[in-house]
């Protein structure tokens, strides 16, 4: 087996957010390299980990030279409300100015700012960005509101700016004709006749890996906030799905 290299054990930091490891590893000005090709910005923004870590990793390769050209793009993604207002102050447009970022879930292109925040769960970001005026159900290029970004995330992190969104209104009953998941990576799904509600039990089909209970929860959340009924799901987890001698 190969000894890992130094960019070897930068991506693996990025990828788990790290942020022990990457002070260790980066010195200033460090993070402005490129590593096979691209920023290491841009390999934690395009990662396929969500953690609350996210924050303090950008943060850090932003101390060490790393580069995000948008000011309020980088408040938001550093989930700090006091910097996306004063960002805000600064740059109104930028509230209904469309974003293009790689994304290994639901896209984020010609999204907004409020998206952004969904993708990433950044609960503080979408607050202020509410509170200066966004629109909770901004469509972006694919027609997709932000709520879509929350309802199924990884690890279920997203779940706190579903919250903040269905407290502010957001519409459960957005219908697309279709929507691609983790467009060009290799899990790359297209489903059809796409809602919220049908975004969130995606969450079910094994490329999505994420936990049944918390799709279920989620599903909740989103039918209870459109004032339909909850019918009883005795079977979550699945018992057919539980390895022998497991309990549900």
């Amino acid at each position: 087996m190969s000894t890992p290299t130094r960019d070897d054990e930068l991506l693996a930091a990025i990828e788990t957010h790290d942020v022990a490891a990457l002070e260790r590893l980066l010195g200033p000005g460090d993070a402005a390299l490129a590593v096979r090709g691209k920023a290491l910005v841009v390999w934690l923004l395009e990662m396929y980990f969500r953690s609350p870590r996210f924050p303090a990793c950008l943060r850090l390769l932003l101390d060490r030279a790393g580069r995000l050209d948008d000011p309020v793009l980088v408040a938001v993604l550093l989930d700090d409300a006091a910097a996306v207002r004063a960002a805000l102050a600064a740059d109104p447009a930028a509230l209904r100015r469309p974003v293009d970022l790689v994304s290994a879930f639901t896209p984020l292109t010609g999204a907004s700012m409020l998206h952004v925040a969904a993708e990433y769960g950044n609960a503080a970001a979408a607050r202020s960005l509410l509170a200066a005026g966004a629109d909770v159900d901004a469509r972006a290029a694919d027609g997709h509101t932000p709520l879509f970004h929350t309802v199924s995330s990884l690890l279920d992190h997203g779940a706190a700016v579903m919250h903040v969104l269905l407290e502010a209104g957001a519409r459960i009953d957005v219908r697309l004709p279709f929507l691609c998941w983790g467009r060009s990576f290799e899990w790359e799904t297209t489903l059809f006749d796409v809602t919220p509600i049908t975004w969130c039990q995606a969450g079910l089909l094994p490329q999505w890996h994420r936990r049944e209970a918390d799709v279920y929860r989620n599903l909740r959340a989103l039918l209870a906030a459109g004032a339909r009924t909850v019918p009883p799901l005795p079977n979550v987890p699945n018992r057919y799905l539980q390895p022998k001698g497991r309990g549900g």
